[in-house]
C-alpha cells in the first residue's frame, strides 16, 4: 500500500475506516500511518454523525487537516497533468481547483504544520514538512513533464511508475559533452527545415518545426534499443516531419532529399506516366520510406526501418505492427511460431487530430494484447502541434487532451514539452524502460506547435490570428536551448552561430552536387520488382501416398480428446473423401496447406472465425468437449517443416488487414491469408486495400503476397452477404499488381494456394480470391484424388461436354465462380445442346491466350456472353467488355456478337427478398442457356455486329 495517497478523495470516512482496522490491527497499515495514528485517540462516531473539526487528543494536528492533505497530494499525483505547462507557448493550462490547497481547506501554514509523510510516497522523503513535500509532488506532476499513471489496471505497474518518477530514475542531467551533442542536433533539425523553405519556397514539406525536438527523442529511443540488444525498430508515422526523420535518423542523404524536390526523376525521352519501368509509379517524396543499418556494442547491428505511409493518416499503424510481429517470430519448424518480442520494437507516431479522430488507431490499440497480434509493446508518440489542419482542438475532439483515447486501454502517458529538450529525452527514456518490463504500450504526448501552416503554402494567419503572432514572437527550440547552454557556461554565442553556418555549409554543398549531376542522387527506394507480368509456375506435384498421410494425420487428435460428437462425424468423412472422389472444399484447402508446410513454407491465416470458419467449413482448430483445451492439427504434421498460426481476429477489418499486410511484407517467405467473414465486409478496409495492397508496389516498390479470401456469391442473404464487389478489384488492377481469381472448384483452390506459395519468393503477388458458400459442399465442386495430384490451377476451364460437339455450339458463355456451377447444375442444360459453359477463373491479369485457344475450337460460334451474378453496373461485366471485345476481333468471327446476362442495374447489391432473388436467378440461367427469362438486362456490346439471336 502506497500510504494514505492511494485512498481517493477527501472523504473522511476512508481515512476512518483505515484507522478502524489500525486499531483492529496495527500492522495492516504501513509504517508511516502508523506513525500518524500512533496520536490519535479512538474516534466513535454516531450513526449519520460528521467528523467534526478540531484536533484528535494528544494530536499535533487536526484530523481533518490530514485527511485534506491526503487528497490534495492524491489529486496531484492524477490530475496534476492539468496543472503542467505543457504549452511551448506559454498559454496557461486549464487547472483544476481540486489542485489548490483552499479546494481542500488548506492553506500553506496548515501544510507547513503537517508532517511530510501525510503526502507519502517518494515526494516526502527528506522533506521537512507537507509543505515541502506537496512543492515536490507539483515538480513532479505540474512541471514541463507531467504523468497520468491511475488508468494502469496493475497495481504493480503502477507502483513501478510511480517509483520511477519519484525518485527521478530517468531524469538525468546530461555531460557537457552530451548537452552539446544535443544542441548540435536540434541545430541540424532547424537548419535542415530553414533550407528547404528558403530554396525551395511554396513547396510543400510538412515541416517539423515546432515539434523539432522528435528527432532527439527518436535518437534517445534508437540508443535504448541498442542497449537492450534490440535487432529491428519499425517506425510507422505521417508526412509531418517525415523529411527530417528521413535525412537525420534513417540516413537518407540530403542530397537524395534535394534531388526530389528539385524534380530530377524524369529522364528524358522517357514516358512522364512511367518513368522507371512498366507498373512503377512512385510516390511524393514525404510519404516515402527507408531502411537504416546502425552498428552497436559488442558487433551488435540494429535495423531501423521507416515504414512507407500515404496521406491517410494514421493507416499505416496496423501495418506496422504487422511487420513487427514478422520480425519477432520464428517460423522455421512445425507448431506454431515462436515469437522474441525484445527483437523487434515498434514505434508510431501520430498526429494530435488524427490519434482520437481516426478509428484506425483504436482498433490498432485493441490489438496490443490479443494473442494473434501482440508485439510486446509500442511506444507511442503524439506529436501534438495543437492544430489539424486548420481545425482547433475542440473541433476536432471531444476529449480534453489528445491523448485521452489510450486510458481506455489501460495505456500510461507522458506528456512533455517540446520545447525542454532534456525532460522529452527523460520521457523516453521512462518509456522504454517501462516497455521493456512490462511489454507493454506506453504513449507519450510531445506538446510543440506548427510554426508555419500546415503545408507551407498555406496562410495560417487566416484562420489562427493571434496563435501566429504568439509562434511568430517565439523563439524555437534551438534558440531556447543554446541560450540555457550559453547560461551554463558550456557554449558560447559564437559556438553556436558556428554549429548553424556549418549546417547550413554541409546543405548548400549538397545542393551543388545535386546541381551538378541530379541523376547520381535518384533513389528508386525500395527493393520491389517491376510490374512486369510474369507467367507463374505452377506448384511441384502431390503424390497420392503424401495427401492420404496428410489426411490421416489432420484427422488424429491426442488420447483423451474429445471432438464434439457431430463435429467427429462431418471430420471422419473425409477419411473416405479421397477415395469417393468427394473432396469439399475446406477439405482440399486442408491438404494444401498441410503440403505446403511440408514444402517447409509457413502460413498464417486470419479473420473473424477462421479457426472454425464463417460456413463451418474449415475447423482448423478442435476444442474439446469437456474441457475447452484446443487442439490445431496443421501444427502436428510429422513432414512440416514450418510453423502454422490460425487466428480469430476482432470484430475489425481495416487493422487486422493492415496488420496481416505488414506481416506479409516482412515475412515474405511466408503464405499470409486473410479471411473476410463475408466478402463485401472488405468495404471496412478499402484505405488498406487502395493504398497498400493494390498500389504498394507501384508507388513505393513494396513487395506483398497477401491473399485475401472473400466470400462471394449470391444465394438470397441480401445486399451484405452476396457481394465482395469484385468490380472494386477489378477497377484497381493494372500493371500486373495482383491476381484476382474465382474459382468454381475445390481443386481449382488447392492448386491456387499451391501455386501462390510457391510464386512468394520469386515473384511476389497478392491474392484476390473470391471464394463461395454455397458450393463448400456442392458436388460439382468437389475434387477428384488424381486432380490434386495430377493438376494444375488453370485460369481458364472449357465445358468438357461442348467439346465434344464443339461444331455445332452456336453460343459460348463466359462465366466464373458459383455462376458457372449454376448453369453447369441446371435442369435446363440438357436442353442447351447449342451452348458451351466457359470459365474465367482468373480475372486478372485476363488469360487472353487461354481465352482465345478456348474460343477458336467453337468455330460455329455466333454469340459470346459474359454471364454473371451481379448487377449490370457491377461485378466484371465493365472490366471483361473491351478486352472480350478485342478477342473477339483478333477471332476473325465476324458473325459473333458480344452480350452480357445480369441483373438489372442497382444502387444495392443484391435483393433483400427471397422470391425476388428466386426469380432473377432463374431469369439468369434460363436467358443464358435458353435465351428466354425476364428479370434481366441482355446487352449487346457497342461496336459487335448485329447478328441474330437464338432462342
Amino acid at each position: 500500500m502506497d500510504n494514505l495517497q492511494t485512498f481517493y478523495g477527501p472523504n473522511a470516512g476512508y481515512v476512518l475506516d483505515l484507522y478502524e482496522r489500525y486499531r483492529t490491527d496495527p500492522s495492516s497499515v504501513d509504517e508511516n500511518t502508523r506513525a500518524i495514528f500512533a496520536r490519535w485517540r479512538p474516534v466513535v462516531l454516531a450513526e449519520g454523525e460528521a467528523l467534526a473539526p478540531g484536533r484528535a487528543e494528544g494530536a499535533p494536528f487536526a484530523v481533518e487537516k490530514v485527511v485534506a492533505a491526503v487528497a490534495l497530494a492524491h489529486a496531484i499525483r492524477e490530475r496534476g497533468h492539468l496543472a503542467a505547462q505543457l504549452d511551448p507557448l506559454g498559454r496557461p493550462p486549464q487547472g483544476d481547483p481540486a489542485l489548490l490547497p483552499e479546494s481542500h481547506g488548506l492553506t500553506e501554514e496548515d501544510l507547513a504544520q503537517l508532517p511530510a509523510s501525510v503526502v507519502g510516497g517518494h515526494a516526502a522523503e527528506g522533506a521537512r514538512n507537507a509543505l515541502e513535500a506537496i512543492q515536490r509532488l507539483r515538480a513532479m506532476y505540474s512541471g514541463t513533464i507531467s504523468y497520468e499513471f491511475d488508468q494502469v489496471k496493475s497495481p504493480h505497474e503502477r507502483l513501478w511508475l510511480r517509483d520511477a518518477v519519484g525518485l527521478q530514475l530517468f531524469q538525468r542531467r546530461l555531460s557537457p559533452q552530451s548537452s552539446r551533442q544535443l544542441l548540435q542536433r536540434l541545430t541540424q533539425v532547424e537548419v535542415f527545415e530553414r533550407f528547404l523553405h528558403q530554396t525551395y519556397p511554396g513547396q510543400k514539406r510538412f515541416s517539423i518545426e515546432g515539434c523539432d525536438v522528435l528527432v532527439p527523442m527518436l535518437d534517445e529511443l534508437i540508443r535504448c534499443a541498442l542497449e537492450s540488444e534490440t535487432r529491428e525498430v519499425i517506425i510507422g508515422m505521417a508526412h509531418r516531419g517525415r523529411l527530417n526523420v528521413l535525412a537525420h535518423v534513417l540516413g537518407k542523404s540530403y542530397q537524395a532529399i534535394l534531388a526530389e524536390f528539385a524534380h530530377t526523376r524524369h529522364e528524358e525521352g522517357v514516358p512522364l506516366t512511367d518513368t522507371f519501368g512498366f507498373g512503377w509509379s512512385g510516390d511524393v517524396k514525404y510519404h516515402l520510406g527507408a531502411e537504416h543499418l546502425l552498428g552497436g556494442e559488442r558487433s551488435l547491428a540494429l535495423k531501423v526501418i521507416l515504414a512507407p505511409n500515404p496521406s491517410h493518416l494514421e493507416f499505416v499503424n496496423p501495418v506496422v505492427e504487422g511487420m513487427t510481429r514478422a520480425a519477432q517470430e520464428r517460423r522455421d519448424r512445425a507448431g506454431a511460431p515462436r515469437q522474441e518480442p525484445d527483437e523487434t520494437l515498434p514505434i508510431l507516431i501520430h498526429g494530435d487530430a488524427a490519434f482520437p479522430g481516426e478509428g484506425v488507431v483504436a482498433e490498432t490499440l485493441n490489438l496490443w494484447h490479443l494473442q494473434g497480434y501482440s508485439v510486446g509493446g509500442t511506444i507511442h508518440i503524439i506529436l501534438n502541434n495543437q492544430l489539424g489542419f486548420t481545425t482547433e482542438p475542440q473541433e476536432s475532439r471531444s476529449t480534453l487532451f489528445a491523448s485521452d483515447l489510450a486510458k481506455g486501454f489501460s495505456i500510461p502517458i507522458i506528456h512533455v514539452n517540446a520545447d525542454d529538450p532534456e525532460a522529452a529525452l527523460t520521457a523516453i527514456r521512462l518509456a522504454h524502460a517501462y516497455r521493456d518490463e512490462f511489454h507493454k504500450d506506453i504513449l507519450i504526448e510531445l506538446v510543440g506547435y506548427r510554426r508555419w501552416g500546415h503545408n507551407e503554402g498555406d496562410e495560417p494567419a487566416f484562420t489562427q490570428p493571434q496563435l501566429y503572432e504568439l509562434i511568430r514572437a517565439h523563439p524555437t527550440v534551438r534558440e531556447l536551448y543554446a541560450r540555457h547552454l550559453q547560461e551554463q557556461g558550456l557554449v558560447t554565442s559564437q559556438e553556436c552561430e558556428q554549429m548553424v553556418e556549418e549546417a547550413f555549409a554541409t546543405l548548400r554543398r549538397a545542393k551543388q552536387e545535386v546541381d551538378e549531376d541530379p541523376q547520381r542522387f535518384e533513389q528508386l527506394g525500395g527493393n520491389g520488382q517491376n510490374g512486369l507480368a510474369v507467367e507463374l509456375e505452377p506448384a511441384p506435384p502431390v503424390s497420392a501416398e503424401q495427401l492420404r498421410q496428410f489426411n490421416r494425420e489432420l484427422l488424429r487428435w491426442p488420447q483423451g480428446f474429445t471432438v464434439h460428437q457431430r463435429l467427429a462425424r462431418v471430420l471422419q468423412r473425409r477419411a473416405d473423401a479421397l477415395e469417393q472422389g468427394s473432396i469439399d472444399w475446406g477439405h482440399a484447402e486442408a491438404l494444401a496447406f498441410a503440403s505446403i508446410l511440408a514444402d517447409g513454407i509457413p502460413i498464417r491465416l486470419s479473420g473473424q472465425d477462421s479457426e472454425r470458419g464463417t460456413f463451418s467449413q474449415r475447423h482448423a482448430v478442435l476444442h474439446d468437449s469437456h474441457t475447452g483445451e484446443r487442439y490445431v492439427p496443421l501444427q502436428h504434421l510429422s513432414q512440416a517443416q514450418a510453423s502454422f498460426a490460425i487466428y480469430n481476429s476482432p470484430l475489425t477489418e481495416t487493422a487486422v488487414l493492415g496488420f496481416e499486410y505488414g506481416y506479409s511484407v516482412h515475412a515474405p517467405e511466408a503464405l499470409v491469408l486473410w479471411e473476410a467473414q463475408y466478402g463485401d465486409f472488405a468495404n471496412v478496409a478499402q484505405v488498406i486495400i487502395d493504398q497498400f495492397i493494390a498500389a504498394g508496389r507501384a508507388k513505393w516498390r513494396q513487395n506483398s503476397s497477401v491473399v485475401l479470401l472473400l466470400p462471394h456469391g449470391y444465394e438470397g442473404q441480401g445486399p451484405d452477404h452476396s457481394s465482395a464487389r469484385l468490380e472494386r478489384f477489378l477497377q484497381l488492377s493494372a500493371g500486373h499488381n495482383w491476381r484476382v481469381t474465382n474459382c468454381s472448384t475445390a481443386a481449382q483452390y488447392y492448386h491456387l494456394l499451391r501455386q501462390q506459395a510457391h510464386s512468394l519468393q520469386r515473384h511476389p503477388l497478392p491474392l484476390v480470391v473470391l471464394t463461395p458458400k454455397s458450393l463448400l459442399r456442392h458436388p460439382l465442386a468437389a475434387a477428384r484424388l488424381e486432380e490434386l495430384t495430377s493438376g494444375r490451377f488453370l485460369p481458364v476451364l472449357d465445358d468438357a461436354e461442348a467439346q465434344q460437339r464443339a461444331q455445332t455450339i452456336r453460343r459460348v458463355l463466359l462465366c466464373s465462380g458459383k455462376m458457372a456451377i449454376d448453369l453447369l447444375a441446371s435442369e435446363q442444360r440438357s436442353r442447351a445442346s447449342e451452348v458451351a459453359v466457359v470459365r474465367v477463373e482468373q480475372l486478372y491479369p485476363l488469360p487472353e491466350e487461354e481465352l482465345l485457344q478456348v474460343l477458336s475450337c467453337y468455330p460455329s460460334m455466333q454469340e459470346l456472353v459474359w454471364v454473371q451474378e451481379e448487377p449490370l453496373n457491377m461485378g466484371a461485366w465493365s472490366y471483361m467488355a473491351p478486352r472480350l471485345q478485342r478477342l473477339l476481333a483478333s477471332l476473325s468471327a465476324p458473325q459473333a456478337v458480344l452480350r452480357v446476362l445480369a441483373r438489372p442495374e442497382s444502387a444495392s447489391p443484391a435483393t433483400g427478398f427471397m422470391d425476388r432473388y428466386e426469380a432473377e436467378q432463374r431469369a439468369l440461367i434460363e436467358g443464358a442457356l435458353l435465351g428466354e427469362g425476364g428479370l434481366l438486362e441482355e446487352k449487346r456490346a457497342a461496336g459487335t455486329p448485329a447478328g441474330k439471336r437464338r432462342r
